[in-house]
Formats: structure tokens, sequence, C-alpha cells
């Protein structure tokens, strides 16, 4: 440090009001001895350390500053280190730290600030600037952020301060109310948003996340964020129930929300992990609420939808343990599947007769006659159907508004697409769109395959083509929540890996979008019907579903279905709804959670896509199998709320009683007929002694009967060109579908009904191509 020129008068330089212990580090030389001749002269107590001798000196005096002397920074390397020294020290980092450098470029100070220090300045400054700066930090103490109770920059609790409020918590008698829950508040974006935008956007979203909680006005009063970004919550005195209804609705408001982060417009994937209090009293306080929270946290991250997850000790490596009698059952249950069929179907029902027989009342007649009146029911609704689908809601037959940026997602297991993904993402890049559009190709794959490298080469010859490896996923759902906080377009139509979409496609759908739908749902053709007679009775039977029972239903109940691809969303509504991976018919159920919100559906089908249909018999189980039982895992979630809520007409609430209980009713009531008979033979003594022509039966076997000929007349008459040209396909699918396939698809309904209740939720790949693997 330079002295003052031999010509200027001496300064005179108040002492402090108190006397202050400074603590000097540095080697020891001129540059020091002038420091302590100008700290001297202000009146401060002085005491020096050699570099590595910090500690026991701030031992025996603790300092009320300190300030470290380093050298050249083109010549010593030191100073990061000695920094590093000073505030290991606990008196180190509560005392203000200066730096005195002797390099006079700004790299030097730049570089002590990002170290540690308070203050650098070159040792060649003014001594009475030296002073000012002590003598600012000593009435200023600087305080590291993790030290006050809040964070001055987002008004949050720093970490140690939040579990300090966690013991208070869990120390708080309770007497007569719930104890609370512990959550933790990750986003699933947040490794590219830093590798993008830098560090600061840990607390930047924490904050914004925080932000929504209060605008909520939910039961949480204290936030909190850790290093990590997380946001941490403290929602007291709330039961279970509630918490988990509160936390819902932060994370579906979070994910409805485009946020400015980093002077960016984004959309965040909130991860949210939760443990009730009253599981931590006997645990170590606030290390295992929030550890266990966290857990919960990286398991929702698992599957990216919106759910918040309650923690579970299986989370923390201890494995999940299924009883032996369920792994039995459910090992045995290609076995069990037709006896218990036979037990609860056809037995159960006859013993029951008969005993009420016994006991003096005839209950035969009574369900016959009401087994009648369902299947009569429903033959007509199937007749309404096709009669509904000839008035079917026409399109509009220009856009609202003009063709804005438009996105696609194809979800893909590569290992089960690796023969036809190539193909299919060439059909996406020849679809004609006004405007922009970007193909997104959302995989997942347990291991590195040479597809990988054909599509790279497409993604670098066309940037429309964007490739997201999902990792760690292992859902169609996941990919498709992984892929919809980052697409750019203002609808985005989703499809499977084997699907070909008509050119068109995204332009009919906008039509749609623009004239206030939120989603529309295309008509799907099978194109290799030419494959097998499984594939061919598959092509007619699309037809049936997508050209007659999807536009028929929508017009006569007044809602349309998202059939799980070639469907188009608008990219906020799919963004907050999301995909539910635990759901087997993630599709129907992301349905159902849309129209609840207020979301109308529309179908098309016009709006072709082309895809692959299982080509065996095996395939086929498989496939129905899941949808099956996905279809009863909807109902059993969505059927009382859905005939309840207020935001359905009584005209909608009787086609969801339909859809989501009738359907489910009607495999076991078909099978009826066989008990009935038996009684009804047992109480005549014998079949023969039945009379079978009375007139009411045999017109009921009538009509029931004919529904097959008319929806295929009418599968015929509204399908697509290539198909209606193949005659024989609808007259073997006639003969096939009154013989075999509808028993087929009854006997797959209850086999899935006894399969969701012993637990067995295991997926059954459609395989597309000569590799297997989880299906998407």
């Amino acid at each position: 440090m330079t002295s003052p020129p031999p010509s200027s008068p001496p300064r005179v330089r108040p002492a402090p009001r108190t006397s202050t212990h400074v603590l000097t580090v540095g080697t020891p030389g001129p540059r020091l001895d002038q420091v302590h001749r100008t700290l001297a002269a202000a009146g401060h107590q002085i005491h020096h350390a050699e570099p590595g001798d910090v500690r026991r000196q701030a031992r025996l005096t603790p300092p009320d500053a300190v300030i470290a002397l380093t050298g050249d920074a083109a010549r010593d390397h030191g100073a990061r280190a000695l920094i590093h020294e000073v505030r290991q020290v606990p008196a180190g980092r509560a005392a203000p730290l200066l730096v005195l450098t002797a390099d006079t470029g700004p790299a030097a100070v730049v570089e002590g600030l990002r170290s540690g220090a308070d203050d650098c300045l070159p040792d060649s400054s003014d001594p009475d600037e030296l002073l000012a700066r002590i003598d600012a930090k000593l009435r200023r103490v600087p305080v590291p952020v993790e030290h006050l109770p809040l964070d001055p920059s987002t008004g949050l609790y720093s970490r140690p301060h939040f579990l300090d409020e966690v013991d208070r918590e869990l120390g708080r008698p309770h007497p007569g109310r719930p104890d609370g829950v512990v959550a933790v508040v990750g986003v699933a974006e947040m490794a590219t948003l830093e590798t993008r935008l830098g560090h600061r956007v840990r607390r930047e979203v924490a904050e914004r996340m925080a932000g929504v909680a209060e605008r909520l006005g939910a039961a949480c009063d204290r936030f909190g964020w850790d290093d990590d970004g997380h946001l941490l919550m403290l929602l007291p005195g709330i039961d279970a129930e509630t918490a988990q209804r509160t936390l819902q609705e932060f994370a579906d408001a979070v994910a409805s929300t485009r946020f400015i982060v980093a002077d960016e417009h984004l959309r965040l994937t909130p991860l949210v992990g939760w443990v009730p209090l009253a599981e931590c009293h006997d645990r170590p306080g606030h290390t295992y609420a929030v550890a266990s929270a966290r857990d919960a946290a990286q398991e929702a991250a698992h599957h990216r939808d919106l759910r918040p997850v309650r923690y579970q000790p299986w989370m923390h490596g201890t494995p999940r343990r299924r009883s032996l009698p369920g792994r039995a059952a459910r090992a045995l249950l290609p076995v069990l599947s037709p006896l218990l069929m036979l037990v609860f179907g056809v037995l159960a029902p006859l013993a029951g007769y008969v005993a009420l027989y016994q006991a003096g009342i005839d209950a035969g007649p009574v369900m016959y006659w009401v087994v009648v009146a369902a299947l009569v029911t429903a033959a007509a609704l199937i007749m309404l159907e096709c009669l509904f689908t000839l008035d079917a809601v026409p399109r509009p037959a220009h856009p609202a508004r003009p063709y804005p940026a438009a996105s696609a997602i194809i979800a893909a297991y590569l290992p089960n697409e690796a023969a036809t993904i190539v193909e299919t993402v060439e059909s996406f890049l020849r679809l004609d769109y006004p405007g922009e559009l970007e193909i997104v190709l959302a995989y997942n794959t347990p291991r590195p395959l040479p597809v990988e490298e054909a599509l790279r080469d497409l993604a670098r010859r066309d940037p429309r083509l964007v490739l997201l490896p999902v990792t760690g996923s292992t859902s169609k759902a996941q990919n498709l929540n992984a892929a919809i906080t980052r697409v750019r377009g203002e609808f985005v139509g989703v499809f499977d890996a084997d699907h070909h979409p008509h050119p068109g496609a995204f332009r009919l759908a906008w039509h749609w979008l623009s004239h206030g739908y939120d989603v529309v749902q295309g008509h799907c053709v099978v194109r290799n019907g030419d494959s097998s007679w499984v594939a061919r009775m598959v092509a007619v039977e699309f037809e049936a579903i997508y050209a007659v029972s999807h536009p028929g239903r929508t017009r006569l109940y007044g809602f349309g279905l998202f059939g799980g691809s070639n469907g188009f969303w608008r990219t906020d509504l799919l963004a907050s709804t999301r995909m539910h991976g635990t759901m087997l018919t993630e599709d129907i159920d992301s349905t159902l959670r849309a129209l609840t919100a207020g979301a109308r559906i529309a179908v098309d089908r016009e709006l072709i896509s082309r895809e692959l249909a299982p080509t065996t018999l095996r395939a086929l189980w498989n496939q129905r199998t899941r949808w099956a039982q996905g279809w009863l895992q909807v109902s059993l979630r969505h059927l009382r709320r859905a005939v309840t809520a207020p935001v359905f007409t009584p005209r909608q609430r009787a086609g969801l009683l339909v859809l989501l209980g009738w359907r489910e009713i009607q495999p076991w009531l078909t099978l009826q007929i066989l008990p009935i008979l038996a009684y009804s033979g047992w109480r005549a003594g014998g079949a023969g002694n039945l009379d079978w022509a009375v007139p009411t039966f045999l017109l009921a076997t009538v009509f029931t009967v004919a529904t097959g000929p008319v929806q295929t007349y009418f599968a015929w008459r509204l399908a697509v060109p290539e198909l209606r040209r193949r005659h024989r396909w609808f007259w073997s699918y006639l003969l096939v579908s009154s013989v075999f396939y509808s028993h087929f698809k009854n006997m797959i309904a209850r086999n899935a009904h006894l399969k969701e209740g012993l637990g067995d939720r295991q997926w059954r790949v459609t395989p597309r191509g000569g590799d297997r693997g989880r299906d998407t």
C-alpha cells in the first residue's frame, strides 16, 4: 500500500468509538507493515495470522473484521485458498472479510469477491478508503444468506431456518387437531433450465412457485428453499386428505401458469413429495421429515403427472413387500381366471337362485327380465349411436384465426418401435401445415440402439425434428409429460410411434380448435390389415369404433373422447392435465379430467391417421386386456364424480353412466343368462321342459343380435375408401363377431376385472417388429 506523498500534511483520522479487533492474514513484509501502520493510526487493535494459522489465532482473539493480503493473481494462486481458510473458521464466517490484492487489474477484484470476500480492493488504494470500508462493514455487518431467517431476494426461509420451523412445529402440542405435513417441491426441467440460464434459476423458480401457493391462499404459511432449487413447504394443522387436495391444487396451478424466469416464458412441471408430521415425531426431527418428503418428490419425478406423492418407506430403499398369497394368485391367474369366472359368474348366482327358491322366493323370472331388459337397452343404445353418427357435428369450413405454431409429440419405446420409427418420423416430416410445425420424438430406451443414429441424422437434416430422450421413463405417459413443457406450439398432436397422419391433419384440427374446442380426436385407421385375419378383424372393428361409435356417441351424449393417439390438444390444457402413468388407459383418464375441467372435445372421422394393428390373437388379448383393465380403473376413479359434477348436463351424465358404469357391468350381466337358464331348467325338471318359443324372448334375441349387422353396415358405409372396397373383410368380421369375437371381448373384460382385483397391473406389449419391450 502506498504512503501519502511526503509533502502532504498528515491526515487526522478519528479513532473508532470502541476498540475493534482486526485480524490481518498474510505473509510478513512491507505490504503487511503498511497495513498495520494504517490500522494502528486509526485506533484498531491488530492481530496477525500467517496463512495456515488463522484458526488458532481467531480462537485466541475473535476478530471484528479480517483483512487478507493476497499476491499478484498472475503469480500467486493461493488467494482462493486463503479466503477459504478464513471462511472455514466460525469467527471468520461471521466477521467482514476485506481482501487487499497486489494486482491492480479488475480480474483480481472480481476473483476475490467471487471467492467469498465481502469486499476487495487493490492495496494501492488510498488508506482512508481502506479505513472507510472497514468502518462501513463494522456498522453494517454482512450476513450470509444462509444465516438470515428470510432470503432477502425471495422472502423465503433459508433451509436452516426452515428446518428450525419444522422442529418448532414438531415440538408443539396439537391437542384435538392434525399435526400437518411437510412438502418438498422440485421442478422436472431444472437441469435443463440451469444449463441454459445459469445457477440463479434455482432461487427464481422456488420464488415463483411460492408466489403461486400464496395466491391460492393455501394452508401453507411457511416457505423455504434449498440450494438445489426445491421449494420447502410447511402446512401445519391439516390432515392428510386436506394436504393431498391442497397440494394437488397447487401443482395444477403451477402447471397452468406461464412463468417468467430469467426473462424467458416457461412452463414448469412441479414434482411434489410430502410426509405427515405425525409420522415424524419418533424420528430425528426435521432431518427425517424433509428427507422423506424429498424422497417422495424424487418418486414424483418418475411420473411427471402433477400428482403429489406421499412418502412410503420403500422410497428410501426399503423394498415393497407383497404377500405370498397375492403373488401366487397373480402367477396362477391364467389358470384361475376361467375357474373364477365360472364361480362368480355362473355357480354363485345359480346357488343363490336355488337357495332363494328353497326359501320361498322365485327370483329367476325377475332376474331373467332384468337381464333381457338390460341387453335390449344396450342394443338400443348401439342403434342410436349408429343413427346419430349420420348427424355428426360438421367441421368448421375455415379457421377463425390464422394458423399458429403447432407441435407433434410422438411417444416411443425404441426397442419396440425400432423397425417402424424412422418410417413414422419421415411421414411426419411430409405433413402439410401452413404454420410453423415441430415434431418432437419423446422416447425411452434401456440401451443405445443403432436406430438412434439414423434419427439423429434425420434431425440434422431437418431442424423441425426434435429428439427428446426421457431418462428413466417406463411409459408413454412419462414421455408425453416430459415433452409437453418443451413444445413451442399453441396446440399439439399426440401420436403413437406407428402412426402415419394424413398430410393435412394439423390444418384440419386447427379448424376445430380455433372455434372454441379444446381437444379433437381423429379417425385411426389400420394400415396392415393384409397381415393376418386378426389384423383384418381389428381393421373393421376400428371403423366401427372411430367412424361410428365415437362420432355417434359424441352427438348422442354431448361429449367426445380422446383415444390416446391422433388427438389434438390445446397445449396449455394438456400441460395442466398431463397423463397419469399409473393408469393403464391414461388417455381415457385424461379425457375425464379434461371434461371435468370444462373442456370441449370434438370427434372428426375425416381427420385420419393410419396405424398398425396386432397380428396375432395373443397380442390382441394382451392389448385388449390392458384396455379393459384401464377402463375399469377409470370407472372406479371417476364414475361417482362424473355423475354428480355440476359441470355436466343430465344428458352428459347419462352418457358417462353408460360409458363408465354399464360397460363394466355388461360382461358379467351377459353371463347371467347361463345360471338363469340352468335354474329355470332345474325348476322345470329339465331343459327339455322349457318353452323356448316365448315371443318376447325371441323378439329380444332378434333385436339384440341385429345390432351386429347394423353396426357392421354403418362401419362399412362410413369407412375410409381403401377399406370400404374390402367387402369380404366386413362379411368376415360380421361372422366372426357374431360367433366368437363378442364373447372373446366379454371374456377379456371379465379377466381384466379379476386382474385388477388381484392387483396385477403389469403391461403386456403389443409388439411392432422383432424386438420386445415395455409398451409406451
